[in-house]
């Protein structure tokens, strides 16, 4: 167990390196952040989506499923299963993840967690392929079960919910939060690119709160290169 907790330690500091230096160049071809399998509402079968991820040449991405890490741990079986048939083959990192719902300032927002170890007890609630509710559905206690497994936080695609990012951002601070999905392709452009003024915007904040940058197509189609 102790060596479980340190390989998460690792991956997970690892992953904030990462973010630390996540710019608006960095999706959707060297990171993604940001991604769905048929395990949740995406059309990608995980071994489809890993070949895509090596066949575009990227150097680390998480499967972002709602409330479940099924695709995950099929993808991830089957990167373990072709790095040892193609000894030498340069693979990109894959990172656990999972895109869970939460009440924040009254509305609903998703929340990415990141890193986290996938047994870890306080993450249970969120792996059970349905929104939570009671507490378990508040951000606060979203947040700190992600941390409480190793894992870090990040509030997805900011400017698209009901209320204005300039009041999410820092509410999901006071809670713990780590970081914000700073470039994201707001209005679904192809080719895929981040949309400028929001992404402006939020790496503001993020800036100014001292949080990390992450990015991410967040892909329900065929096709990691776009959204749908």
């Amino acid at each position: 167990m102790v060596v479980n907790f340190a390989r998460t330690s690792a991956s997970s500091e690892l992953l904030q390196q990462v973010f630390q230096n996540i710019d608006a160049q960095s999706c959707p071809r060297l990171f993604n952040f940001h991604m769905h399998t048929v395990y949740s509402d995406g059309r990608l079968q995980p071994s489809v989506l890993m070949e895509q991820a090596i066949a575009i040449g990227l150097n680390g991405l998480a499967i972002t499923d709602h409330h479940t890490i099924g695709g995950y741990e099929v993808a991830k079986a089957w990167l373990e299963d072709w790095k040892w048939n193609n000894p030498g083959a340069t693979t990109p990192h894959l990172w656990s993840g999972v895109e869970v719902n939460a009440n924040l300032l009254n509305v609903e927002v998703h929340i990415l967690a990141y890193g986290f170890q996938p047994g870890h007890l306080s993450m249970r609630p969120y792996l059970q392929r349905k929104v939570t509710t009671d507490q378990e559905y508040e951000a606060g206690n979203v947040i700190a079960a992600i941390k409480a497994s190793g894992g870090l936080a990040v509030l997805a695609h900011p400017a698209r919910y009901k209320r204005s990012h300039f009041d999410l951002i820092p509410a999901a601070v006071e809670y713990g939060i780590d970081g914000v999905e700073t470039f994201y392709a707001y209005n679904n452009p192809n080719p895929w690119k981040p949309s400028v003024t929001e992404s402006q915007q939020i790496q503001q904040l993020a800036q100014e709160y001292g949080l990390l940058n992450t990015c991410g197509t967040d892909t329900h189609g065929l096709n990691l290169l776009q959204r749908l």
